[in-house]
């Protein structure tokens, strides 16, 4: 297959154009490095020539609503019109876990991204994830002041980046299937908890402080509605949290940059 990644730099999507280049499938990146913008659309219609699927996994840092629904809706309107003239088979789009439930201004852009897909006329699959191993690492500079980070209180069912992307490509390959079964880490465990292992395995020495954010989007953060507990439909990753620890951070970011889209 010819799949084209939307975000092939990111987190995720360097380990999906690792995985799609290990099952022999020709990989394309859809980023700003070879002409593409996915905002506007320039630069889609070449890079789509052939192309058999898209995975769509770009993501942006935009915590209000308007800027959330602007990047994803934005991206997904470009991606749609442009595989529609491209004659692309197939649309997979990783979303969030949870997003139905918590009321925050990112997640808002998410929503709108699956309504988007359901509504067009293109053959589509979306993956629900939790979050990423990744995240706990992130969390530490949300809020920083000196060597204390502020990081919210979060029930959390951390999920390997590596194993989102193989669940990615094996849907690539599969074919359009509407929404799948969502897809969650092996255990569930507090944010500030992560943030704190992280921290001491890495050497940053940073003292974390857990914050319970307002609200009821503060309440579904804690009360475990970003997890897959509960959902006997649910699928279940293999690498736990302490073992994604252990490995180097040179280690990691060699096996996602192990193959590179043309």
């Amino acid at each position: 297959m010819r799949i084209a990644v939307a975000g092939a730099t990111g987190t995720v999507g360097r380990h999906v154009v690792a995985v799609a280049s290990e099952r022999g499938h020709d990989v394309v990146g859809l980023t700003r490095s070879v002409g593409v913008d996915l905002t506007t659309g320039d630069g889609l219609a070449e890079r789509l020539a052939d192309v058999d699927a898209v995975i769509d996994v770009a993501n942006a840092n935009a915590q209000k609503k308007e800027a959330a629904e602007a990047f994803f809706g934005g991206v997904t309107r470009s991606l749609v019109a442009a595989e529609r003239e491209a004659r692309v088979g197939h649309h997979a789009a990783l979303s969030i876990v949870g997003i139905d439930v918590v009321p925050s201004g990112y997640y808002a852009g998410k929503r709108l991204q699956e309504q988007l897909l359901a509504e067009s006329d293109r053959p589509w699959s979306v993956l629900r994830a939790t979050q990423f191993h990744e995240f706990a690492e992130q969390a530490l500079g949300f809020v920083a002041i000196g060597p204390v980070s502020l990081v919210p209180r979060m029930t959390s069912q951390p999920i390997a980046a590596r194993e989102v992307a193989e669940a990615l490509v094996a849907l690539a390959e599969h074919g359009p299937s509407g929404r799948v079964a969502d897809l969650g880490g092996p255990e569930v465990l507090p944010m500030h908890e992560l943030a704190r292992r992280v921290s001491k395995a890495r050497g940053l020495g940073r003292r974390v402080v857990p914050v319970p954010l307002p609200g009821a989007a503060g309440r579904g953060m804690r009360d475990g509605s970003l997890t897959i507990e509960g959902d006997p439909t649910a699928r279940r990753g293999r690498t736990t949290f302490a073992a994604w620890l252990e490995r180097r951070p040179d280690e990691a970011a060699k096996e996602a940059g192990a193959a590179r889209a043309d």
